[in-house]
């Protein structure tokens, strides 16, 4: 072999391994990644929680998305039967990895199904505690969803004087139950009292608005699944009968509520989509610390809170987004 023939030889075996080493895919590029949603898509927090996954994790995996409805639907045969179906999907398209939100993904889909399997599983959005799950497990790590309970005692500690008495309203579903515990067993460390009232129908929730007046603050709960729920209505029937401060951890609430510290969504889907992209890169899921949510967002309703003749204290006002309406 010539000089010539043997330079250009180990020139295309050079080409050929750039070109190689270019265009084959790293195991997160050619990845597949299966959300399973416990709500479904429309509800705000579920649409949060999706727009982080897109921003973290999208350009480097294909999400395909499983939405189990058990917001709307809310039986436990309802949701072992999306579980199941769940379960079903990972059977048939064998995912890398599997990001599962909110409580009831856990409860009727990783709990029974996924366990310490060989599948890495991201949770996120899981209210207040991991005990009822097992967690964590070999094959999982997640982010637990925490809201600013005691920051919102302070607040309408710092609005009203001496408060004694306040009324939790919402929605009747179990993640709004496992809420008020944590409400009222953080109030009652603080002498202060909150009683509950769970509906299902927009005109149990006005009734529950009307009975909350007799406290001295309301906490307005979760609206998604109440049946016929009308914005307007509510929208209107809050303004015309608001005297008492209202506070809630939604911010899509705001319409009806007079102040916010809210958790926020999008925080949940970014944390969840950058610990997947640790684990296809190597880590293994056991090595990422459980953690909570860190972020909140303040919001002040001020058409509600001059209909109530409530004054907030300045420095909240100057940080929190005011609600146009």
């Amino acid at each position: 072999m010539t000089k010539r023939s043997f330079l250009l030889r180990q020139l295309s075996i050079l080409l050929i391994t750039i070109a190689v080493c270019t265009f084959q895919p790293s195991k997160a590029d050619s990845a597949n990644c299966l959300w399973v949603s416990s709500y479904h898509q429309g509800y705000e927090w579920n649409d949060g929680i999706g727009r982080g996954l897109d921003a973290t994790l999208a350009s480097r995996c294909k999400i395909e998305k499983f939405y189990m409805d058990t917001k709307r639907n809310t039986s436990q045969d309802f949701g072992r039967k999306m579980g199941a179906e769940a379960f079903a999907l990972v059977q048939r398209n064998k995912p890398d990895l599997i990001i599962a939100s909110d409580d009831n993904a856990s409860r009727y889909f990783v709990k029974p199904y996924l366990k310490n399997s060989k599948i890495p599983v991201v949770f996120c959005g899981i209210n207040w505690g991991i005990e009822e799950y097992g967690y964590p497990y070999d094959n999982a790590t997640g982010m637990v969803e925490i809201a600013p309970v005691t920051a919102i005692l302070e607040e309408i500690k710092r609005t009203i004087n001496s408060p004694s008495r306040g009324l939790y309203l919402s929605v009747d579903v179990p993640t709004e139950h496992i809420d008020y515990f944590w409400y009222k067993k953080t109030f009652a460390r603080n002498r202060v009292t909150v009683d509950s009232h769970f509906v299902k129908t927009l005109a149990e929730w006005k009734a529950g608005y009307l009975t909350g007046q007799r406290y001295d603050f309301i906490i307005i709960g979760n609206n998604g699944g109440i049946k016929n729920w009308n914005k307007k209505q509510a929208e209107d029937f809050a303004y015309k009968n608001a005297k008492k401060l209202t506070v809630t951890n939604y911010d899509w609430m705001m319409p009806y509520t007079m102040l916010a510290e809210t958790k926020i969504p999008d925080e949940q889907g970014e944390w969840a989509g950058m610990v997947a992209l640790e684990i296809l890169d190597g880590m293994h899921p056991s090595d990422i610390p459980i953690v909570p949510n860190r972020r909140w967002s303040f919001f002040v309703n001020h058409k509600l809170l001059e209909k109530a003749g409530i004054q907030l204290k300045q420095d909240f006002l100057i940080n929190a987004i005011r609600i146009q309406q």
